[in-house]
């Protein structure tokens, strides 16, 4: 046993009864107990009366109405995608402890020579869950839950199973949009997140492990404004809702509502050590999710706001050195070349601490107050240079992550359908180039995601495959793509050369008119 095992136990001993002398203990209270050899009957404890449970029953009461109100919005979504094709590499980090016996049937042959065998991509099923927001079939869930998926089956409260199709996703906010073909479906009215408090009681609706549709958990708010700390990317945005309600594998993209069962926030993960439920949700706010819901609705896509910086929060201990009064604000970092930022003359160390006149606390705050403006706007920031106020007037660029997404471009310079083309695609980094396994000689824009149902899935291209030319002209990087995209007149279609699985074939996409 244990050294720390062995002090637990003695420590437990030191308050523990003998089991014989617990066990009487028990039996006696239980059965009966003697009063002058007299066995008398132990009193039965009668029930509390309404008057004196009232406020629990009430309280019951009241989230029985609530959960009842909720619970018809709320659906399971089951996808089934396709996994990637791979090939066991026996020594490059396959199955290397199978019994010499069977290694031959995973690549290696006899003498343990050096062997791949490529595997026929298998079915993946994952389970989410969804929240109708419209009483014609369009539903919320998380990006994730619906990511490469080739089959959506919705289950709804009424236990129709019905097919849904992506009407589009947002990788930055992880939220997605699916149709159904139904009509009069129940919703939940939409609540305000920026009124949230730690304390207040929320409950969470979902398909916890996929199995147990329909359930609920109560919790409160146990905090605002959170980081996500498994974000890829300081640019993605924060400002997630942690909740204590019971949030596990499948609950994502369910609903978490307030008191007065309005959707205040959309689930989308967790954070414990086993896997499970540990106390430790966290939703996605309101606020993003109702804006990120009506774009994809209305074109497809969401434009993000960009301003081109990285960004630190004002804190006690650092704001002295920006000679700051108060710990206020977010401190500008560093800026991107050639960015909204930098062609207003911000610069590192300022400390921006208004948008249009609002307050902004920190750079959480900053970061979604950006991202709900449309680009191209002309915004007005206030910041504080080594302590002096000033104002900056800045034209805010669209963010893009990573990748570019390929589109055109009508006569009025307004871009339609996140992407008429459905393609976003990246540079060819050496992380990327080894990723792929692309020859040196293969140049041009890696394809990062197709849209399901977009004129890029139709023409058959796939994440993985390479763009290396644009209407005959070649391309060197992801901006030269889409440039050559855009540059062709709207109507007309797109002839693209493309390397995919060893050989360059040329494709030709007709583009979304709408």
């Amino acid at each position: 046993m244990r050294a720390s095992t062995n002090e637990l136990v003695a420590k437990l001993r030191k308050f523990a009864l003998p089991a014989s002398v617990t066990a009487l203990a028990v039996i006696g209270a239980a059965l009966f107990v003697h009063q002058n050899n007299v066995p008398v009957a132990a009193e039965t404890v009668s029930p509390l009366d309404n008057n004196s449970i009232a406020a629990l029953t009430e309280m019951d009461h009241a989230m029985e109405s609530l959960a009842a109100r909720v619970t018809p919005a709320i659906v399971n979504v089951a996808v089934t995608s396709k996994a990637e094709e791979q090939a066991v590499d026996m020594q490059g980090g396959g199955p290397q402890d199978l019994p010499p016996g069977l290694q031959q049937f995973f690549g290696f042959g006899s003498g343990g020579r050096h062997m791949q065998m490529p595997q026929q991509p298998e079915l993946q099923h994952g389970i989410g869950s969804g929240v109708v927001i419209s009483p014609d079939g369009y539903i919320l869930t998380n990006n994730h839950v619906v990511d490469g998926a080739t089959q959506i089956k919705v289950t709804l409260h009424d236990r129709r199973v019905l097919n849904a199709k992506v009407i589009g996703r947002d990788k930055l906010t992880d939220l997605a949009v699916v149709k159904v073909d139904a009509r009069d479906l129940p919703t939940i009215p939409w609540g305000d997140s920026s009124k949230l408090h730690p304390g207040q009681t929320v409950l969470a609706f979902g398909s916890p492990f996929g199995y147990f549709q329909f359930s609920v958990t109560r919790g409160i708010v146990s905090a605002v404004n959170r980081q996500n700390p498994y974000s890829d990317d300081p640019r993605k945005l924060g400002g997630y809702i942690q909740t204590d309600a019971a949030i596990n594998p499948g609950n994502s993209g369910g609903a978490l509502v307030d008191a007065h069962g309005e959707l205040v926030g959309i689930n989308t993960f967790i954070i414990s050590n086993s896997g499970s439920f540990a106390g430790a949700g966290f939703a996605i706010p309101q606020q993003i999710a109702k804006a990120a819901a009506d774009q994809i609705i209305k074109t497809g896509g969401v434009h993000h706001g960009y301003l081109g910086i990285s960004m630190n929060d004002v804190t006690p201990a650092n704001a002295h050195f920006f000679n700051l009064n108060e710990a206020s604000g977010a401190i500008v970092a560093q800026v991107t070349p050639d960015s909204p930022a930098s062609r207003a003359g911000l610069k590192n160390g300022d400390v921006i601490d208004q948008l249009n006149g609002q307050k902004m606390p920190n750079g959480s705050a900053l970061q979604m107050a950006v991202a709900d403006v449309p680009p191209g706007t002309k915004v007005q920031l206030g910041i504080l240079r080594n302590g002096h106020p000033q104002t900056i007037d800045l034209t805010v660029g669209e963010y893009h992550g990573n990748s570019q997404v390929a589109d055109s471009e009508d006569a009025n310079g307004t871009t339609n359908q996140g992407g008429k083309l459905g393609l976003a695609m990246s540079d060819i980094t050496p992380d990327v180039r080894q990723q792929l396994n692309l020859p040196d000689n293969v140049k041009g824009a890696a394809i990062q995601s197709v849209r399901p149902g977009s004129p890029a899935e139709d023409a058959g291209l796939q994440p993985g495959d390479v763009v290396v030319q644009v209407n005959r002209h070649d391309i060197d990087s992801a901006s030269q793509a889409v440039a050559g995209v855009r540059s062709i007149p709207a109507g007309q279609d797109v002839l693209l050369l493309v390397w995919s699985k060893g050989g360059e074939s040329y494709r030709v996409l007709h583009p979304d008119q709408g």
